[in-house]
């Protein structure tokens, strides 16, 4: 079923606007950064925790919407940041942001996202942009924002349509870190903030940062790894010669198989190696691929923080934070690959394991932030498999 176009008249007061590829206008109010962003439009149905959505690494070139419609009112805090890199560059909501009303506030939500430079756009019909992502796909976009209300519709759906989109899109070399670094935070309690890690004799883990969230590393420490973290690009010798016990490769953005043409020689020798491996959304595509699976563009994605996975060995439910737009496919796993997880909402492929090997990965986010901690314990069977040296 085929959308129209549509091209409402601009409503009085209206200074924000989304401009799809095919030229549809949704028009409301903008807030944050004043300017223009390019991206794809996806959807998140997390109830909280917007600010660790809108600093995840994993929404570059992305603008989310939120289904849930108030959000702002909790403010903004330098604690709650997921990362300084790139982020998503802009968000779509129902409500006009509040005033802030909670004790750890530090910031309003649109003071913050216009520091950050994203943009805001509220008073949209978030359900029927929504709908229209699940019927049609995810829409290359852009979004604008002018106090004056000024827009030139026909520049910014052309902006819009020749913006190429995610697939085939390395955007892994854009947001991760530039240098090697020694992990030291720990984790965080009300009214302490972050502590500090505690390396002592601990299993040393280096974790490949394709874009990846400071609550990882937090919990791979929390489960007793002294943790190492080095850019994307990091070569095979340069991570042999930090002697890691176990290797992590993280979340990120963008298609796999493009970040996968310098990763996945780097996982594979790995792999030959029989170095303890864990991966996690982009880091289990890339680990799916080097062991000769393929991985595929979704029509929607799958983004939130209440996605039921089944475990395949037990049959136990756990309800897990999710943030991507490729999957693994699992209709022709290579022999040697072994699907551990998957999605109950439409069955796609949310874990794997390399037999023979000490490698593993999971779609979902088990560090979760926002969202449930279920999962946390794959932190701890991955760091019970290193010996420490």
């Amino acid at each position: 079923m085929a959308v129209p176009a549509t091209t409402p008249a601009q409503p009085k007061g209206a200074t924000g606007v989304l401009v799809l590829a095919d030229g549809t206008a949704i028009w409301g109010k903008g807030f944050g950064h004043v300017g223009e962003a390019v991206g794809e439009v996806c959807f998140n149905t997390a109830m909280t925790g917007y600010q660790e959505v809108m600093t995840d690494p994993s929404y570059a070139a992305q603008i989310v919407t939120f289904t849930f419609p108030h959000i702002g009112n909790v403010g903004a805090n330098f604690e709650d940041v997921e990362s300084q890199v790139e982020g998503a560059v802009g968000c779509v909501v129902r409500q006009s942001v509040t005033p802030s009303s909670n004790f750890r506030a530090e910031q309003e939500f649109g003071d913050w996202l216009a520091a950050k430079g994203r943009i805001g756009l509220s008073g949209v019909d978030t359900r029927a942009l929504t709908r229209r992502i699940r019927l049609l796909g995810a829409p290359n976009a852009v979004m604008a924002h002018d106090p004056k209300g000024k827009f030139d519709l026909a520049k910014l759906a052309k902006k819009a349509r020749e913006w190429p989109g995610l697939e085939g899109m390395d955007l892994a070399v854009r947001v991760s870190r530039e240098k090697q670094e020694e992990w030291g935070g720990g984790h965080w309690q009300l009214g302490k903030g972050y502590g500090r890690a505690d390396w002592q004799g601990k299993p040393h883990v280096v974790a490949i940062d394709y874009g990846s969230k400071d609550m990882i590393f937090r919990n791979l420490a929390r489960a007793g790894a002294r943790v190492t973290v080095v850019p994307a690009q990091t070569s095979l010798a340069e991570i042999e010669a930090l002697q890691p016990d176990g290797v992590f490769l993280s979340n990120g953005p963008g298609d796999p198989a493009a970040t996968g043409e310098y990763a996945v020689p780097t996982i594979k020798a790995l792999l030959d190696k029989d170095v303890p491996v864990f991966g996690i959304c982009l880091g289990h595509q890339m680990l799916g691929l080097a062991a000769g699976a393929k991985t595929a563009k979704m029509h929607q994605g799958h983004r939130g923080a209440n996605h039921p996975v089944k475990r395949l060995a037990d049959g136990v439910v756990e309800i897990t934070s999710m943030n991507h737009g490729f999957a693994v496919d699992n209709t022709a796993l290579p022999e040697g690959v072994e699907e551990t997880h998957v999605s109950l909402f439409d069955g796609s492929n949310c874990g794997i394991v390399i037999k023979d090997k000490r490698a593993f990965g999971v779609q979902y986010h088990p560090e979760a932030s926002p969202g449930p901690q279920d999962s946390f314990y794959l932190f701890e069977k991955f760091v019970g498999m290193l010996d420490a040296r």
